[in-house]
C-alpha cells in the first residue's frame, strides 16, 4: 500500500478488503485522534458514528459500510473530495470482492485445503492476529516448520506434533501462539479451534466443557455430545482422524486438563500456552519466552504508538522499554498511554515510570513490573472510567457485551459504552468480535483482571463492592428473564426469589428483534460462569433466579446434561442456605430433564418419578406456593398414570387445574388438561381425551408457548387416531411436526413422528416405515430412552403388519427390555403383546411367556378390555405349546 510523502496513506494504491482497513487504522494513527473524539468530529459534521462503531470497524477483517467510511474519513480531517475518494476505492473492492476468484497454483510445499461440503462451515476459532506483532522471528520459524510438519524425524511421524509455550504473566505467550496459528491456517483447512482454559483464575475450564464446546463447533449436536468426558474425549478424537485441525489450547493450568483435549492422530497439531511448563505432556516441543531484547521492544513501542515521537526521541524510547523491563504487556500499555497523548515527550513518560515504580527493576521475579505499568496506564483514566474498570473486574466472565458495562456503572447506556473504549484505548480492555446475537463485547486480559481487582480491594468499601455486584447479577437477570419469555419449552410457573433487578430505563430499547435463542447461544458460557460464581459466593436467590432462567433454553437446545449439572448445583448451595423455594424450582427442572432424557439407578424411571414429585409437591405444599403445588401436581399425576392408578391421576390432575385456575397459571392449566386426557386415553375414553385437549390447544394458542401448540397438537392427534378421525389426525400431527422443526425441538419432533407411523400403519400408507425408522434414529442419538422405547415397539408392529416377524423379535424384545427399566405399565404391557405375536409364528413356548406377564400387567392395572383381547391369544400359545 502506497502512502503520500506526508505518511497519510494512499486508498487508490490498495487492492484488497485487508488493505483497505489498514489503511483506515493507518490513517486513525495520522490523525492522532481517539475514538472518542473522533465520535465527537462525526456529531459536529452531522454524521453518526459511536466511539464504539469506529473502534468495532477498525477491528473487524470485512469491509464497513460506505456511510461509517465517510463518516470516519470526514472526522480523520480529510476534505470531501478525499472523502468520495475512499468511498470509491471502497465500492470498489466491496464489488470486486462478489466476483469468483481465479486459483494461482499454490506452492508445491503448502499444503492445499480440502473442500467443505456445502452447509457446513469450516471451524475457524482463533482470535484475530495482532497487526503490530513485533520480534519472536525464531520462534515463529520454529513453530511454524515444526507445526507443518517439516522438521519432524522419524520417530514423531506418528504422534500429533505438540508446541508447549511457557513464560511469566504478560510475556506474550499467547500473541505468539495466535499469530503462528494464523501462519498455519493453510496447512490445517479442516478446522483451527481455539480455547482460553483460564488457567490463571481460580476456576479454569474443565475438560468437560471444553470438549463438549469443541464438538459443537466440530458439527457435533448438543443432545449428542455425551454427558461421560471419557465419551465425549473418544468422540472428539474420532471426529479429528484423519483431520487436519490445529488445536490452541491457551492459557492451560494442568497436564490433567489439557491432556483430554489432544488429538489421537498426527494429522492434526495442538499449540499449547500455559505460564507454567507442563513437563507432563509427553513428546511436547517447548518454548520458553522471554522478554523482549531492547531493539525490538522500541520496535514494538513504535508500532503501538505509530508516530514518529520513536526515531525522533531514540534515548528516551531505549529508556521506557528499560524501565518496562522488556515485557510486551507493559510496552504494549506504554505505548497505548502515548498514543492517546500526541503532545507528550517521550521523556515524560519515561520520568513518570522511573520515580513512581523503581520496583521495576525487579520485573523477572514476578508480577510487579506488570502491575507498576498497568498502574501507570490505570492513573490516567478519569474517575468515573476507574470505576468501570475496578467494578468489571468482581464478575468471573469469559467476555461479556457492552450493555453490561452500563449496568455495573449504573448509567446509560451510551455512557458505558463510551467509557469501555476508554479503556480500550488504554489497552486495559479488548473489544472482541461481534457475538452471534450481533453484540459486540469485551473481555480482560488475565493480569489485567487480577490488577483490577487489586485497585477495587484497595479504592473501594465492601458496600459498593456488594452494590456492584447485585447491580450486575440483577442486571442479567432481568436481560435473561426478558429473553426466557420467548422460548419455547416448558410452560412451568415462572417462580422467583427476591435477587433485586437494577431499574433500566434502556432495558426496553435492548433490541426486541434479537432471537433469543441466538441470544442465549451467545451468553451461556456468561451465564454459566456467573451461575458457579453465585454459588461460590452463596448468593441462593441470584443462583437460582439465574439458572431458571436457563432452563427453557437447555431444553430446547437439547443440553440436557448442562441443565442437569447446573440445577444439581444450584440446588445444593440452595439447600444448605435454607432456601426452600430455590430448592424446589431446581428440583422440579431436575426432575424433567433426569426423567425423560435419562434412566436412572434404580432402573424404574416413573416410580423416580412418582417420589420425586411427591417430594415436590410436599416442598411447594409448605411454602403454600400454589403455583408451583400445580406444577408437582401435574407430574404426580404423570407418575401415577405411569404404573396404572388412574384414580388417584386423575384425582392429581383435577387438583392441579383447580390450582392453575385459583393462582392465575395458565400454563398451569394446559399441563393439567394434558394429564386429565392422558388418563381418559389409558381409559380407553378417547372421546373424553380429545374433548378435554381443545381447551388446552386454545390456552397454548394464547399463551404464545410454540412448545406446547405442538404437544397439544400431538396427543390431540393421538387421540383423533384413536377414534377413527384420521384425516384430522393427520391434519393435527403435521401441524406439530412442523412447529418443532422450526424451533429444532428434536424431542416433541420425535413423538409426533412415533403418532404419524403409527397413523399410516392404520391407514396402510407406505411412509409408516421410514417415520418409525426416523424416529428410532433420533431417539438413539439424542439419548430420549423413553422415546426409544416406544419408536421400537412401533417398529417392531409395523414388522408385524407386513409380515416379518423374526424381524420383529429384535425390535420388541429391546423395546421390552426398556420398558422394564422405564417403568410405564401400560406400555410394556402392549408391547409384550406384541412380542407374544410375534413369537407365535416360531416359539410358542416364548409367545406364551410373553403373554402371561402382559397378562398379569393388566390384570394388575384392571384393564379388562385388554385382557380379554389377549386371552384368545393366551390359549392358543398354550395349545400350541402344548402340541411341541
Amino acid at each position: 500500500m502506497a502512502e503520500h510523502v506526508d505518511g497519510l496513506p494512499n486508498p487508490e494504491e490498495i487492492t484488497s478488503a485487508e488493505e483497505f482497513l489498514a489503511a483506515l487504522r493507518q490513517l486513525r494513527a495520522w490523525s492522532d485522534l481517539t475514538y472518542r473524539q473522533l465520535a465527537r468530529r462525526a456529531e459536529a459534521a452531522g454524521d453518526v458514528m459511536p466511539a464504539s462503531t469506529a473502534a468495532s470497524m477498525l477491528a473487524r477483517s470485512s469491509l464497513p459500510r460506505g456511510e461509517i467510511v465517510a463518516a470516519f474519513v470526514r472526522a480523520c480531517g480529510l476534505d470531501e473530495a478525499a472523502v468520495a475518494t475512499w468511498v470509491t476505492v471502497r465500492n470498489t473492492l466491496a464489488t470486486t470482492a462478489t466476483r469468483p476468484k481465479s486459483t494461482a497454483p499454490a506452492p508445491h510445499d503448502v499444503p492445499q485445503p480440502v473442500p467443505v461440503p456445502d452447509g457446513l462451515a469450516v471451524p475457524a476459532m482463533l482470535p484475530a492476529d495482532i497487526a503490530d506483532f513485533t520480534g519472536r522471528e525464531e520462534h515463529v520459524t520454529q513453530l511454524c516448520e515444526y507445526l507443518a510438519g517439516l522438521r519432524r524425524d522419524g520417530r514423531q511421524h506418528h504422534a500429533v506434533p505438540i508446541a508447549a509455550i511457557s513464560g511469566m504473566g504478560g510475556v506474550g505467550k499467547t500473541t505468539l501462539a495466535v499469530h503462528v496459528a494464523h501462519r498455519l491456517a493453510a496447512a490445517y483447512p479442516d478446522a483451527r479451534l481455539y480455547v482460553n482454559l483460564r488457567g490463571a483464575e481460580a476456576s479454569p475450564l474443565r475438560s468437560g466443557d471444553v470438549l463438549a464446546r469443541f464438538l459443537r463447533a466440530l458439527g457435533v449436536p448438543s443432545q449428542v455430545i455425551p454427558a461421560d468426558e471419557t465419551e465425549r474425549a473418544e468422540l472428539y478424537r474420532t471426529r479429528l482422524a484423519d483431520r487436519r485441525v490445529l488445536l490452541v489450547l491457551d492459557n492451560a493450568a494442568t497436564e490433567e486438563q489439557v491432556r483430554p483435549l489432544l488429538p489421537g492422530t498426527a494429522t492434526c497439531a495442538v499449540l499449547l500456552t500455559s505460564r507454567i511448563r507442563l513437563t507432563g505432556i509427553e513428546g511436547a516441543r517447548r518454548v520458553d519466552l522471554d522478554v523482549l531484547p531492547p531493539a525490538t521492544a522500541i520496535r514494538l513501542l513504535a508500532s503501538v504508538i505509530a508516530d514518529e515521537r520513536v526515531a525522533a526521541q531514540h534515548a528516551q524510547a531505549a529508556q521506557i522499554v528499560g524501565l518496562c523491563g522488556g515485557l510486551p504487556l507493559a510496552v504494549r500499555v506504554a505505548g497505548a498511554r502515548l498514543a492517546a497523548r500526541p503532545t507528550w515527550q517521550l521523556g515524560h513518560l519515561a520520568a513518570m515510570l522511573g520515580d513512581e515504580r523503581r520496583r521495576l527493576d525487579q520485573l523477572v521475579a514476578g508480577d510487579l513490573a506488570v502491575r507498576a505499568s498497568l498502574a501507570l496506564s490505570y492513573q490516567g483514566l478519569e474517575p468515573e472510567v476507574r470505576q468501570l474498570f475496578r467494578m468489571l473486574s468482581l464478575f468471573d466472565l469469559p467476555d461479556f457485551p457492552a450493555w453490561f458495562t452500563a449496568i455495573v456503572l449504573d448509567a446509560t447506556l451510551e455512557r458505558g459504552i463510551e467509557h469501555a473504549e476508554a479503556l480500550v484505548d488504554a489497552q486495559l480492555l479488548t473489544a472482541a468480535s461481534t457475538d452471534v446475537a450481533g453484540q459486540p463485547r469485551y473481555r480482560f486480559h488475565d493480569l489485567v483482571r487480577l490488577f483490577a481487582r487489586e485497585r477495587a480491594s484497595l479504592e473501594d468499601t465492601e458496600e459498593s463492592l456488594a452494590d456492584a455486584l447485585t447491580r450486575g447479577f440483577g442486571g442479567w437477570l432481568a436481560i435473561a428473564e426478558r429473553m426466557a419469555e420467548r422460548i419455547p419449552g416448558p410452560c412451568y410457573a415462572a417462580i422467583s426469589g427476591h435477587a433485586p433487578r437494577p431499574p433500566m430505563d434502556w432495558l426496553q430499547r435492548f433490541p426486541s428483534h434479537t432471537d433469543a435463542g441466538r441470544w442465549f447461544d451467545a451468553e451461556r458460557a456468561a451465564l454459566l460462569s456467573l451461575i458457579r460464581q453465585t454459588c461460590v459466593l452463596g448468593l441462593d436467590d441470584v443462583a437460582f433466579d439465574l439458572a431458571g432462567c436457563m432452563e427453557k433454553y437447555f431444553d430446547l437446545r437439547g443440553m440436557y446434561s448442562d441443565w442437569a449439572d447446573t440445577n444439581t448445583e444450584v440446588m445444593s448451595v440452595c439447600r444448605a442456605a435454607g432456601n426452600l423455594l430455590g430448592e424446589a424450582v431446581m428440583l422440579r427442572g431436575l426432575i424433567d430433564v433426569t426423567t425423560w432424557t435419562t434412566d436412572g439407578p434404580d432402573g424404574d424411571a416413573m416410580s423416580r418419578l412418582r417420589d420425586e414429585a411427591f417430594r415436590l409437591l410436599g416442598m411447594f405444599t409448605e411454602l403454600r406456593h400454589e403455583q408451583g403445588m400445580c406444577d408437582a401436581a401435574v407430574m404426580c399425576s404423570w407418575a401415577l398414570t405411569a404404573i396404572g392408578d388412574l384414580p388417584a391421576a386423575a384425582a392429581h390432575a383435577r387438583r392441579a387445574l383447580y390450582l392453575a385456575k385459583r393462582s392465575d397459571h395458565p400454563g398451569g392449566r394446559i399441563r393439567a388438561r394434558l394429564a386429565l386426557s392422558i388418563v381418559s386415553y389409558e381409559q380407553g375414553r378417547f372421546a373424553a381425551a380429545a374433548g378435554g385437549l381443545t381447551d388446552a390447544l386454545d390456552e397454548a394458542r394464547a399463551l404464545g408457548n410454540p412448545r406446547w401448540v405442538a404437544t397439544v397438537l400431538q396427543f390431540s392427534g393421538i387421540a383423533y387416531r384413536e377414534l377413527g378421525d384420521l384425516e384430522r389426525s393427520h391434519g393435527m400431527l403435521h401441524e406439530s411436526l412442523g412447529i418443532s422443526r422450526y424451533y429444532g425441538d428434536r424431542y416433541t419432533e420425535v413423538l409426533t413422528l412415533l403418532a404419524l407411523a403409527r397413523l399410516d400403519l392404520r391407514r396402510g400408507g407406505p411412509d409408516a416405515r421410514v417415520t418409525a425408522e426416523a424416529a428410532v434414529t433420533l431417539s438413539r442419538g439424542y439419548n430420549m430412552s423413553h422415546h426409544l422405547a416406544e419408536a421400537l415397539a412401533v417398529l417392531g408392529d409395523i414388522e408385524l403388519a407386513e409380515d416379518r416377524p423374526a424381524r420383529a423379535i429384535g425390535h420388541l424384545e429391546e423395546s421390552v427390555a426398556m420398558w422394564r427399566t422405564r417403568g410405564w405399565h401400560s406400555m410394556q404391557a402392549a408391547t409384550l403383546t406384541s412380542l407374544g405375536k410375534a413369537y407365535a409364528h416360531t416359539e410358542p413356548s416364548a409367545a406364551r411367556r410373553a403373554f402371561e406377564e402382559a397378562a398379569a400387567i393388566f390384570t394388575r392395572l384392571g384393564d379388562t378390555a385388554r385382557l380379554a383381547g389377549l386371552l384368545p391369544h393366551l390359549s392358543a400359545a398354550d395349545a400350541d405349546a402344548d402340541a411341541c
